[in-house]
């Protein structure tokens, strides 16, 4: 749904990620820290709309890969008690957690949003609901090419690696100018700014429905 309605209000926008009752600073900054809680309680909750075998064989997982985190810390790293075992993969998985949920907003929100209605073709809804990052090598590392510095391209072709993503990009760039479809490109620092200065706009009112007349 995110990928073939990128933007449309309802369909494949990014509210999931809007918490309203939270100030710009404690959203920005303190949020984050609970996502290594948040993540799986929000995936358990989603379960109860898929079938019970897919359900099933997701939890097996997700406690699979938690308790092997656990157990890998106990019996190869040397902690000494289940306590400082639970501490650190609290902290080695908040430590990614605000570039996270950053880069999930910074590349939606704040860019043209469309209603069911009057939505356009979906080139149009991927040149301008989709904006590509600087490459970061960390983040690069981290999260792959197709959600930092390609993902206009990982809209475009969700089932890409973030390898030929990467490969695609220019051609896909060279495509959108020749046709006059913005390609929207801002750095990390650039949308913090943002997001920090026009919070209430982006973050809690309903945004503005863009309507491109004669694209329809």
């Amino acid at each position: 749904m995110h990928h073939g309605y990128t933007n449309v209000v309802g369909l494949g926008d990014s509210s999931t990620w809007r918490l309203p009752c939270l100030n710009r600073y404690v959203y920005m900054f303190l949020a984050p820290l609970s996502l290594p809680i948040v993540t799986p309680l929000v995936a358990v909750e989603r379960l109860r709309k898929v079938e019970l075998r897919t359900a099933l064989r997701t939890l097996a997982l997700i406690s699979l890969g938690l308790y092997s985190h656990y157990w890998l810390l106990l019996n190869v790293s040397g902690f000494k008690s289940p306590r400082s075992a639970l501490v650190c993969m609290f902290l080695t998985r908040s430590l990614l957690a605000h570039p996270y949920l950053h880069v999930n907003i910074f590349q939606h929100i704040g860019l043209p949003m469309f209603s069911r209605d009057t939505k356009p073709r979906r080139i149009h809804m991927m040149s301008l609901g989709v904006l590509n990052l600087p490459r970061l090598p960390v983040l690069d590392w981290a999260f792959g090419h197709s959600l930092i510095s390609c993902h206009v391209e990982h809209h475009l072709f969700p089932k890409l690696s973030d390898n030929m993503c990467l490969k695609v990009k220019p051609v896909v760039s060279r495509f959108f100018h020749e046709k006059q479809l913005p390609y929207n490109e801002d750095s990390y620092l650039s949308r913090l700014r943002l997001f920090l200065s026009h919070y209430e706009e982006l973050m809690v009112q309903a945004p503005p429905i863009t309507e491109l007349v004669g694209l329809q």
